[in-house]
């Protein structure tokens, strides 16, 4: 097998509680080749350390732009909704639930969050929808279609809601097309200018006040991406002035963890900073969504060795767990960069990373430099904490997995 300069491979995702130390993989205090000999393979491993760092940083970045007292961070659980990882955060204090279906809201609340820490946004609602959600008295309701505002009218007179608008403008990792909910292209996302005044006249009609706004345009974006959420903001700005009786503006999720050595991290002064430039003189309560963010980079996939092989001119490294389990990598192409749980001698061969799932796309990771892999049983894919899980399938009826919080 080939080698080449291993610095790369290790330099640009280390960080305190994820590095090498004296050649072994170490992941919130503890070897990685512990937790797989403890765990198997497949098997998620989630730090909550990380995940309250993580939030914690979102909370000195809002505070620093400003909005001590006037903010909310919600957790979006579509991003990982693993029991005891919610129940932690519910002990935790520092979030609510940002959450996308009924089946959502009640397992928060069976986590110990009340509906009025939960807000609720979702589209193609049916009536057994709106039937469960108007059993949780409290809940925040924000409604991305004029069909979710008469629905809700009906089942909610009198009540208070956020209405979800789209800017058609949108920001993502890249400007990746995938990740974007909103741009030229139309979508179902949320209601566009055209139609905002019919909204609010058909929530006035119903007895509802809209006292918030809500808009989510993309996924991912980091710091070179930031002019660009800039001008997402901007273009909202209108919404909100149609509204008189606004208290609340929520700006969704998105914010990324680098994937690759290119990608650097996001700078959470320039975010808070562009936050404050919008909203900082407005009278009004600000809220976060992120999913991503909070707790992508808290979580490691340990896989298993299956075979390493070359074929033709090239090396294959299999593992015991295909796409299925953690499908961005397939769907978004948002690489998981793969690590040895022991550095070895130094040298590095070029591999194609693939899993057990009999499809195309079951790639992994394409040309990974990793260290000498035959006698290494185990594989670490990182930022595995965020939609991997909560995306799984049992495609080839290969979807068995475990999952494991661990401090």
């Amino acid at each position: 097998m080939q080698s080449q300069p291993s610095a790369r491979y290790y330099d640009w995702w280390q960080r305190q509680d994820l590095c090498y130390q004296d050649g072994k993989l170490m992941f919130a205090g503890h070897p990685v080749s512990a937790l797989a000999a403890r765990y198997g393979s497949p098997a998620f491993v989630y730090s909550m350390a990380r995940v309250k760092a993580n939030l914690q940083r979102l909370h000195s970045a809002l505070e620093a732009a400003g909005f001590a007292g006037r903010y909310s961070i919600l957790y979006a659980m579509k991003a990982n909704r693993f029991a005891p990882l919610l129940t932690h955060l519910k002990t935790l204090g520092l979030c609510g639930i940002d959450a996308c279906s009924p089946q959502e809201v009640e397992l928060a609340v069976s986590c110990g969050f009340k509906p009025a820490q939960i807000s609720f946004t979702a589209g193609s609602l049916s009536k057994n929808d709106f039937d469960i959600l108007s059993r949780f008295d409290g809940l925040v309701m924000d409604c991305d279609s004029i069909h979710a505002i008469k629905t809700w009218g009906k089942y909610r007179p009198g009540a208070a809601i956020g209405i979800r608008i789209n800017p058609a403008l949108g920001v993502s990792r890249e400007n990746n097309s995938a990740l974007q909910y909103a741009g030229s292209v139309t979508t179902k996302f949320g209601i566009y200018r055209e139609q905002f005044h019919e909204a609010l006249a058909i929530a006035k009609a119903a007895g509802l006040t809209v006292n918030k706004i809500h808009f989510h345009t993309g996924c991912g974006y980091l710091t070179p991406q930031l002019e660009q959420w800039d001008r997402v903001i901007a273009s909202c700005q209108w919404f909100l002035d149609q509204c008189p009786d606004l208290r609340v503006v929520n700006v969704g999720g998105g914010l990324g963890v680098p994937h690759t050595a290119e990608d650097g991290t996001l700078d959470l002064t320039q975010w808070g900073e562009i936050l404050r430039k919008h909203f900082g003189n407005r009278k009004i309560q600000l809220e976060v969504e992120p999913g991503e963010y909070v707790l992508k980079d808290a979580g490691l996939l340990l896989l298993g060795k299956t075979y390493l092989e070359k074929k033709q001119n090239t090396w294959f490294l299999g593992l015991d767990a295909g796409f299925n389990i953690a499908p961005e990598p397939a769907y978004y192409k948002l690489p998981f960069q793969p690590l040895s749980l022991e550095l070895g001698n130094g040298t590095f061969s070029q591999l194609q990373v693939v899993g057990n799932i009999n499809e195309a796309l079951d790639v992994w990771f394409q040309d990974a430099w990793l260290p000498a892999m035959d006698n290494q049983d185990y594989l670490a894919l990182i930022n595995a904490g965020a939609y991997s899980s909560s995306m799984a399938s049992n495609h080839c009826m290969r979807g068995a997995f475990r999952e494991y919080l661990i401090d």
